[in-house]
Formats: structure tokens, C-alpha cells, sequence
């Protein structure tokens, strides 16, 4: 049967590859604001290993890609990447999530080879609860990355958000206007308990249904909409004038693991089937031979997906979080 099928009867069709745990700024929710010690470039799997890697979770019924990091604009040539798994027959979306720093200069190289969706993280729209989130200046280059993306009518363009109470909460309904401005999907992601410093608490993390609450009484009613895809984390919202969508991803107070159909692949080579679990299987292993060996990956893709959880656990009173931080997970 080629299809990946866990224990629960889930389908998982979707693959979250991250290409480098580097990232150029230190958001306070994923990163230490010091000695962050880095993969080496020769950690890192090769284009060739992952087309390889994709082509044969694509056999067996992966049909999206979505390129994380860290930040995946940091990987030199990454259209040639995007042009590699373009080419992969069966596969029918490739998505990127970045920081948009680097947006503006790459985005035309990475559409033209075949780039279809994008998510951009947008936390606040001012400079000094950009520094206080990210450590770094540069909401201006996040913006000018984000403008850059009506070059390209056909791609998909959605606004991701993270709320700490004592930093943006207050930064909510300006996102929110400015994504309805733009005709553009926002999603609030709640905070989850991955950030390297371990500093999560539930007093700091905003729930999705207290700002569902604070944007319906500030900027006018939020009607649900029918789900387009049940294995989505986000559950979209619209206006009643319908004028602009808000997706919310409420990891934490409202988990979503029952339609889960998602896949993860560090940058140094290592499946995870949550991105809460605490194992993961090398294939980077199998990958170094020439050719790999296919009929051994589709051993440990079967076996990772079996071995998936029904659900995350962060409800459990002796909920440990993973070993590595989002940034090396890969978001």
C-alpha cells in the first residue's frame, strides 16, 4: 500500500524539511539571545539527498513540501532546491516558511522555479517590539520581503504571528488591518513550549480563543469557515464583510493532533514524527550511499509514522519537551 498510515488510521501527506538551524535573528520564543551553536554546512543534507529523500516519501503517498529552518533563505541556492523537487512527479505543493529578512532578493528566483506557497512571520508592525522579540533590527526588510510578494499574484501569501502577553498583544488589531489591507490570510500561533531558554509559561502564551474574543470586539464579528483541509493546524476565520481571513493555531489550548498528516526532517538528516516527540531515526545514515537505498527509507518511513503518538501530550502533568528547540527541529 503506498500510503504512510499510523496506528490511528491518520494519513500523513505532508513533509516539513528543514534545510539549516541558522537563522539571522534570535526571536525570544525559539532561539538563546547568546552561543546558539550552529550545524556545519557539511551537516547538512545534500540538495541530491533530499530530492532522494522526497522522491521516495513522495512514492508512498507524501504530496506536500513545506522548507523550513531556522531560516531557509540562508541556504545558498536554494531555488535550484525548489527546482529539484519541482521536478518530482506526484508532488503537488512546495511551500517555504521564512523570517522574510531575505525575502525581496530571492523571492523571483525561488517562484520562477516553481516555489507555490509562502508563509512570512510578522509578529508586530513596530521596530521596538520587533527588537524586543527578535534581538535584531530589521521589521523594515520583513516588510519591504512581504511587499515584494505582489510581484507574484499566483502565490499563496499567508502572515504568520506569535503573541507574548507582555511584548504584542497590543499589536494585534494593527496586523490584522494590515493583513485585510493586503488581502491576506493572518494566522495566530499560539506559544508552545519549545523556545531553547525554556522560559514558556502559560501566563505569557495567548490563547487563540482570547484573541478570537479581543479582534471580534475591536474590529467587528469573526465567522468560522468550512475547512478546506481537515489536517490543517489552523482554523480560519472571516470578517462578516468578507474582508479578510484569521487563522488561528491553537497548539496548546486546543490541540489538533486527531487529523496530524505531517512528517518532520531535520536539517542534519533525522525523521520525527511530532514536533513534540522526544525520538527521531537517522536517514542521513542511508542517504551518504550512492544511490541510497529506496526499499530502506520506506522501512523507516513506515516505521516513524507507526510510531506516532495519538496526540502531543502537553497536557500531561509530566509533559517533558523535546531535547532540541523549535530552531532545530525545524518549524
Amino acid at each position: 500500500m503506498n500510503q504512510l498510515i499510523d496506528r490511528f488510521g491518520r494519513v500523513h501527506r505532508a513533509l516539513r524539511i528543514s534545510l539549516t538551524d541558522a537563522c539571522n535573528i534570535r526571536c525570544v520564543y525559539c532561539m538563546p539571545a547568546e552561543g546558539a551553536e550552529f550545524l556545519h554546512s557539511q551537516q547538512w543534507l545534500t540538495f541530491a539527498q533530499l530530492e532522494a529523500f522526497v522522491r521516495t516519501a513522495v512514492e508512498l503517498g507524501i504530496r506536500k513540501v513545506r522548507l523550513t529552518g531556522g531560516e531557509p533563505l540562508l541556504r545558498p541556492r536554494l531555488a535550484e532546491l525548489v527546482a529539484r523537487l519541482r521536478s518530482i512527479e506526484g508532488l503537488q505543493s512546495i511551500a517555504l516558511t521564512t523570517n522574510g529578512m531575505l525575502l525581496d532578493g530571492q523571492l523571483d528566483g525561488l517562484v520562477a522555479a516553481g516555489l507555490q506557497r509562502i508563509n512570512v512571520s510578522l509578529d508586530t508592525l513596530s521596530e521596538a517590539n520587533f527588537q524586543r522579540l527578535s534581538r535584531r533590527q530589521g521589521l523594515d526588510r520583513v516588510l519591504q520581503g512581504i511587499a515584494a510578494t505582489a510581484r507574484h499574484p499566483q502565490l499563496q501569501v499567508r502572515l504568520n504571528a506569535l503573541v507574548l502577553r507582555d511584548v504584542n498583544l497590543e499589536d494585534v488589531c494593527g496586523l490584522v488591518e494590515f493583513a485585510r489591507q493586503r488581502n491576506m490570510t493572518i494566522r495566530f500561533i499560539e506559544f508552545m513550549p519549545l523556545d531553547s531558554d525554556r522560559g514558556w509559561s502559560v501566563q505569557r502564551m495567548v490563547s487563540g480563543g482570547e484573541l478570537r474574543e479581543l479582534i471580534s470586539r475591536q474590529l467587528g464579528p469573526l465567522v468560522a469557515c468550512p475547512a478546506d483541509d481537515s489536517s490543517q493546524p489552523a482554523r480560519e476565520y472571516a470578517f462578516v464583510d468578507g474582508r479578510g481571513r484569521v487563522g488561528f493555531i491553537d497548539s496548546v489550548s486546543q490541540p489538533f493532533c486527531g487529523a496530524c498528516d505531517r512528517l518532520r526532517l531535520t536539517a542534519d538528516g533525522k525523521l520525527r514524527n511530532c514536533l513534540f516527540g522526544r525520538q527521531e531515526w537517522d536517514v542521513a545514515e542511508v542517504l551518504r550511499h550512492e544511490p541510497p537505498d529506496g526499499g530502506r527509507l520506506e522501512e523507516i518511513l513506515r516505521t516513524v509514522t507507526w510510531f506516532k503518538h495519538a496526540a502531543h501530550g502537553i497536557e500531561a502533568a509530566d509533559f517533558q519537551p523535546p531535547e532540541r528547540a523549535m530552531y532545530q527541529i525545524g518549524g
